[in-house]
């Protein structure tokens, strides 16, 4: 039956008759018929080629991405790990910090517990000490009065107020009844005979005469010019004989020229006189050497005390009035005082004073001995 269709199809396509028109299109369009496989073609070509650069780009860039990821992957991974071991350091820390804490607080604890038991033992101690031994801070007391008198005698020179309280520290001594302690009285006995026997100088009877001359500085008449002598020539003598008439001639003339112009010849120092100002101050320098030779009695400088004084003397005899009774007397006081000898010999240490340290340190120990148990 198909073959009858298509023998009938062409038999009426060969029956049909065709237009003009349709006969001239046909011949107008023949020559053109291979132009659009042409095309179609390279297209094709144009087409497999995109095709090919998008699989290649496609291909290219996810090969690229996935070298990306996995860089991307490693680098996370490495990251994480050293997350993992700072955060493992980190409680390793914790848990070191938190023993040291709790070994800080374990050990203050116990010296907190320690001294709340030393503070207790103590306490308790002190009681025993003031129940058992009251009259042992008379010993103390005697301590520190053979400590003044030790400054007495190194700081002030004062052996006076030195003898006084170490008297006063032997009856505090006296008091306590011990006969453990008789070595120490004795050796305070021999200390205070040793101050005893120290030359007593009036210091204030000294200091009160020198600040008198103080006063009486200002009433010294100062001394005139003074020149020395002339010395004396012996004039020549005209003879009795004529025969000498020659020699008597020019002794005579040289007489009359001596006698018309004089000439005289001085050896020695000439001092002049003092200026308003230089009165003053040769005033104030006498008063300043005797205001040291005060303080070199307190002190006990020998040596200074007679420096200052000759100084005084000097300056008196050289500038003032010498015939004047006043600056007599100024001289006489200044050489009695220079007789005077305010250097003292003082012990250079006292023998109770360490026998006493050393009691009062023992019976310390022995008190407290059971505290030193206790803390053990």
């Amino acid at each position: 039956m198909t073959d009858n269709k298509n023998t009938d199809t062409k038999q009426s396509k060969a029956t049909t008759p065709s237009s003009p028109d349709t006969h001239a299109s046909h011949s107008k369009a023949a020559p053109n018929k291979p132009k659009p496989a042409t095309r179609s073609r390279g297209g094709l070509i144009l087409g497999a080629v995109a095709i090919a650069i998008a699989l290649g780009s496609s291909g290219w860039l996810f090969y690229h991405g996935h070298q990306q990821a996995t860089v991307l992957q490693n680098t996370l991974s490495a990251q994480q790990a050293q997350i993992a071991r700072l955060e493992q350091a980190l409680n390793d820390q914790k848990q070191t910090a938190a023993k040291a804490r709790a070994q800080v607080i374990d050990d203050t604890q116990t010296r907190l517990a320690q001294q709340d038991n030393t503070l207790k033992s103590l306490q308790k101690a002190v009681a025993e000490v003031k129940g058992r031994r009251p009259n042992d801070w008379l010993l103390a007391e005697a301590d520190y009065l053979i400590r003044m008198a030790g400054r007495k005698i190194w700081l002030e020179h004062d052996a006076q107020s030195a003898t006084a309280l170490m008297e006063a520290a032997d009856h505090r001594i006296a008091q306590l009844n011990d006969p453990s302690l008789m070595p120490i009285r004795q050796a305070m006995a021999d200390d205070i005979t040793a101050l005893k026997a120290v030359k007593r100088i009036d210091r204030d009877g000294i200091v009160l005469r020198l600040t008198s001359m103080q006063q009486q500085v200002e009433t010294l008449p100062l001394a005139n010019a003074v020149i020395p002598d002339a010395i004396e020539t012996k004039k020549p003598v005209v003879s009795e004989s004529v025969n000498d008439w020659q020699t008597n001639l020019t002794t005579s003339v040289k007489d009359f020229v001596d006698n018309f112009v004089t000439y005289r010849k001085r050896d020695g120092n000439v001092v002049p006189l003092l200026s308003p100002t230089q009165s003053y101050y040769l005033q104030e320098n006498v008063k300043n050497k005797l205001d040291q030779a005060m303080r070199a009695v307190y002190q006990g400088n020998d040596a200074l005390y007679h420096e200052a004084l000759g100084m005084a003397k000097d300056w008196t005899l050289r500038f003032y009035n010498q015939d004047a009774t006043v600056t007599e007397r100024f001289v006489e006081q200044i050489d009695a005082l220079d007789q005077q000898r305010i250097g003292i010999d003082l012990p250079n240490k006292l023998k109770s004073q360490a026998l006493v340290s050393d009691e009062i340190d023992t019976r310390l120990r022995r008190d407290i001995a059971p505290l030193t148990g206790g803390q053990s």
